[in-house]
């Protein structure tokens, strides 16, 4: 286990202390036994082994010595260097994005998860077949009345990983039209979205449990959650709202996984509020903040964006894990933004704050109007409890209800429509 070489995505180093620590528990979160690791310094990187002579020659004696398998480079490498590696040290090689692939591969338990961590591994192997097999040079002959050398076995590899490789993107297609589909009904109730996003291991789980009861796997691990979950969550004005549970994010997030994830991301896109959990309690908080802003913005970018160029609007941020550094007051003195909240998943300290700051940002937008209902349509007075916010109410003399409501404009649109009209 190596880490070489860590910057921020503004350019500054990040401790390569707690990136090591970060390397390796990433490693055993799968379940990998470290039986060595080191922080290496690079003056400059090798086109053909990113790491000097010296150091490829001490991770070699290193490697014989403790009888190591498998060695993980905190760093990306490319195809050609990781072939090397593995010549020079005699045993498999594998990079950020490759230990981070795994992961994904092994936590990944719906069918959407799946087809995701196979998009993104296959994007990664493609470029690296020419490393692995000594079948390779092979051919096989031609087809048809043309002779010649035919394909040769690398050929056919990349042709089939091509081919599953749209099959996987159409069935992903079809995923986000579902999700289309999933969000329109809710719009239809409707209920205010809210998105819990965060870096890995931030406690978004532990914090989705203890705002909805539900029973989401919450553990100390990276990446525990892959797939996304949904449950509502009662607010103390009486409305009700989703709250979504999504993967976590982290530093040089691969690429790949940035594109397979899309379809699961689209939840945040839809989200009336970005819930961003910060683990206040980390050395690197600061950092773990601007790689989480950096992947979302990623998420604007492009013909493909996912999220809209105003989502910065709709953060709310959430220092988590407040118990372990003496409190919530000591918490929210230790940020520059004194909208954060500070709260305790764990012991439930911060929590009926944030409730109340949700309510209060979700009420933002809405109006307050009056109407009066006929004592008789209880069904119209339900709706309006269920969806809106009850300011008053008073009996009226010839059988009324004079009711003042808060609305948001969609539902005050759809009430004084048809509130039973689709």
């Amino acid at each position: 286990m190596a880490t070489a070489g860590a910057t921020t995505p503004n350019g500054a180093p990040r401790a390569a202390e707690a990136r090591l620590a970060e390397a390796a528990s990433l490693a055993g979160s799968i379940g990998v036994a470290i039986v060595h690791s080191a922080v290496l310094p690079l003056r400059e990187r090798r086109p053909s082994t990113l790491l000097g002579e010296g150091q490829v020659e001490a991770v070699r004696k290193d490697v014989a010595d403790k009888g190591v398998t498998v060695a993980m480079l905190d760093a990306s490498l490319t195809p050609v260097q990781q072939r090397n590696l593995e010549r020079a040290w005699g045993c498999k090689v594998i990079d950020r994005t490759g230990l981070i692939l795994e992961i994904f591969g092994e936590r990944a338990r719906t069918r959407e998860g799946s087809l995701q961590v196979e998009l993104a591994h296959l994007e990664y192997q493609r470029t690296r077949l020419v490393r692995s097999w000594t079948h390779l040079e092979r051919q096989r002959g031609g087809f048809g009345f043309l002779g010649g050398p035919g394909e040769s076995q690398i050929e056919i590899d990349r042709r089939l990983i091509g081919e599953r490789i749209v099959k996987i993107k159409r069935e992903l297609d079809q995923v986000r039209r579902t999700r289309g589909l999933h969000r329109r009904a809710r719009e239809r109730v409707p209920y205010p979205v809210i998105a819990l996003v965060g870096y890995t291991n931030a406690g978004k789980s532990t914090l989705f449990n203890a705002l909805t009861g539900a029973g989401v796997q919450a553990v100390d691990q990276l990446f525990a959650t892959l797939d996304p979950t949904m449950r509502a969550i009662g607010l103390p004005s009486g409305r009700s709202a989703i709250l979504s549970d999504t993967v976590g994010f982290i530093s040089d997030l691969p690429t790949q996984l940035v594109e397979a994830f899309r379809a699961t991301l689209e939840e945040v896109a839809a989200a009336d509020i970005i819930l961003h959990v910060r683990d206040a309690a980390h050395p690197d908080t600061a950092a773990q903040k601007r790689d989480v802003l950096k992947v979302l913005g990623e998420l604007a970018e492009g013909p493909h964006a996912t999220l809209d160029q105003g989502w910065e609007a709709r953060v709310m941020e959430v220092l988590n894990k407040a118990d372990l550094i003496g409190g919530i007051a000591e918490a929210a003195a230790g940020v520059a933004d004194p909208n954060a909240i500070a709260v305790s998943a764990l012991t439930g300290e911060g929590l009926p704050e944030l409730r109340a700051a949700l309510d209060t940002r979700l009420s933002a937008g809405m109006e307050v109007v009056d109407y009066a209902i006929p004592a008789a349509d209880g069904a119209r007075l339900a709706w309006l409890y269920r969806h809106g916010e009850v300011v008053s109410r008073e009996e009226g003399e010839a059988g009324d209800i004079a009711i003042t409501v808060r609305l948001s404009p969609a539902n005050r649109a759809r009430f004084e429509r048809d509130p039973f009209a689709g």
